[in-house]
């Protein structure tokens, strides 16, 4: 059993996660001008592999050898990061990183059903939707409702990012089973973007021969090392540590941040500005996941039932 409530240690995790998974939507923004989809995510798996296996090598770790974990990691390689990245990289060379973040924040309303069919300890409950529905509310009045509106917007692209947040809830929901096998977040974040690498890597060269592309500017290297190193390795290493303390549901609340640390990111580095609707859609965000926390909601029912 997990602890659905999540301590304050599990907040803080969240939170830094959804800025480096906010900054992956930046990074991708720079880097879609000079290099073609599969490559960034190729690059950016590859990159975090050999970080990854460095890492484990230099602290004298121990590496999975067991081919039936292995097998479960190319099912999660495929799941978290082949198909979601694919998607939503090609998705950001026809729609804004904008649009791409609300999309994503789908995410949680996917994984709160995956979850309660296929896990017995995280059922639907109707605070859990109620907050899903509040969040994703936030998430559009953040963003803007004229982005969605928008026609103009390629919609097999916004379809293409519907597809990863689907295929996210999928891969959080089959992540659970690493706890009960006893694996470490390190080996679990290595064992799937090694596998994904070796899934891209061929599909690659076949579609899109990076090896004729002419060599990319310092920018683009720098978005794709941030993207490897802290956007993917350093990240996942969060996200599988929330997974399995706080559970599948509440670790996807990180995507109901994610735009909010995009739009600071945007208004910092970019000179955007922040406008009033942006402060209301944080504020629903933040009463979304209140509700599917709890524990502050429990404080003012017990509070108002006290004589």
């Amino acid at each position: 059993m997990i602890n659905q409530r999540m301590s304050a240690k599990d907040w803080s995790m969240l939170l830094l996660l959804s800025c480096l998974w906010g900054g992956s939507f930046f990074f991708i923004e720079i880097a879609v001008v000079e290099l073609p989809p599969l490559t960034i995510v190729t690059m950016r798996v590859g990159l975090a592999a050999a970080v990854l296996w460095t890492f484990l090598l230099v602290t004298g770790g121990e590496a999975p050898k067991s081919l039936k974990l292995w097998g479960t990691f190319f099912v999660l390689g495929l799941l978290n990061n082949v198909i979601p990245f694919s998607l939503i990289v090609w998705g950001q060379t026809h729609i804004a990183s904008g649009l791409a973040s609300i999309i994503n924040a789908t995410t949680p309303l996917f994984t709160v059903l995956i979850a309660g069919i296929f896990l017995s300890d995280e059922h639907i409950t109707p605070a859990k939707l109620t907050g899903v529905i509040m969040g994703l509310l936030g998430v559009i009045l953040l963003i803007g409702p004229s982005v969605l509106a928008d026609t103009n917007l390629d919609s097999i692209a916004q379809l293409a990012v519907v597809g990863a947040a689907i295929s996210y809830g999928f891969a959080t929901v089959y992540g659970r089973r690493f706890k009960a096998m006893g694996i470490s977040p390190l080996t679990i974040v290595i064992g799937q973007v090694t596998a994904a690498s070796i899934i891209l890597i061929p599909l690659t060269f076949f579609i899109e021969r990076p090896d004729q592309i002419p060599n990319p500017s310092i920018s683009i290297w720098l978005a794709i090392l941030s993207l490897a190193i802290l956007s993917t390795a350093f990240a996942y290493i969060l996200f599988f540590r929330i997974l399995s303390s706080a559970g599948a549901t509440n670790v996807v609340l990180v995507t109901f941040l994610v735009p909010i640390t995009a739009s600071l990111l945007g208004w910092l580095v970019l000179d955007e500005v922040l406008y009033i609707e942006h402060f209301i859609g944080m504020l629903c965000i933040g009463m979304g996941l209140t509700v599917i926390d709890g524990r502050i909601l429990n404080k003012v029912i017990r509070s108002l039932k006290r004589p």
